[in-house]
């Protein structure tokens, strides 16, 4: 019996597949690839060492090509996540998920954190930008101001987290987040998503992407208990 909201394919679109721990081998890079290509998921994301590297592997199929600036803190200098920005979309990243400044945000200083995004927005040109709000450190209030900057400086999604901080994304805060920006802006939540349950969940919450690491469990299980499209 199908799913009665969600294809095969739309749940493979939400996945953003997460090739981000450190000690990733490039042919664990490249084995997480192949998962992004069979299961035709949203993008793969990417150290930006490996957005060359993966890039060429997935040409010419439909996985965007993702990559993280000022990770995992947030803390680089707007030039140097200009410069990294740059970099990667030059290497061929189609997406960028930046980290905002969480101690600027903590200290008040709002324009100063609208005008670090703003630039990364200017700098990735025509390509997708997601912020990171790193909502383990942010009281609710503060969650609610990152989504209006984020929303202000002109990037396309607010995201829960980077996934290594102390907690990841929350039903609570993926409501949160989307009853604080636009129907326009989207809203992608990352840490702890593991199950297809939990992801249809968050799906039903509001979200449009979410990284995951177990992609081909989710998918699969889909299939078992759904079928294919």
């Amino acid at each position: 019996m199908a799913h009665p909201k969600y294809s095969m394919k739309q749940i493979a679109k939400t996945i953003d597949h997460s090739l981000l721990k450190p000690e990733m081998t490039r042919d664990e890079v490249k084995t997480g690839c192949e998962i992004a290509k069979k299961y035709d998921v949203a993008s793969v994301c990417c150290k930006p060492a490996d957005v060359k590297f993966c890039a060429d592997l997935l040409k010419g199929t439909d996985v965007e090509i993702g990559t993280v600036v000022g990770f995992p803190h947030g803390s680089s200098t707007t030039e140097t996540k200009v410069f990294e920005t740059k970099q990667a979309v030059a290497d061929g990243a189609t997406e960028i998920d930046v980290v905002l400044n969480i101690g600027l945000l903590k200290s008040g200083l709002n324009q100063q954190v609208q005008d670090d995004i703003a630039a990364v927005v200017k700098a990735a040109g025509d390509k997708t930008v997601k912020v990171i709000l790193e909502n383990a450190y942010l009281t609710e209030a503060e969650k609610v101001t990152a989504c209006k900057l984020t929303e202000a400086a002109g990037a396309h999604y607010v995201k829960t987290s980077t996934g290594y901080a102390p907690t990841g994304a929350t039903i609570a805060d993926i409501k949160l987040m989307r009853s604080s920006v636009s129907p326009k802006m989207k809203i992608k939540s990352a840490g702890g998503v593991r199950t297809l349950d939990a992801l249809i969940e968050y799906l039903d919450a509001g979200i449009s992407r979410s990284g995951a690491t177990t992609t081909a469990i989710m998918i699969d299980e889909y299939v078992e208990r759904f079928g294919r499209d």
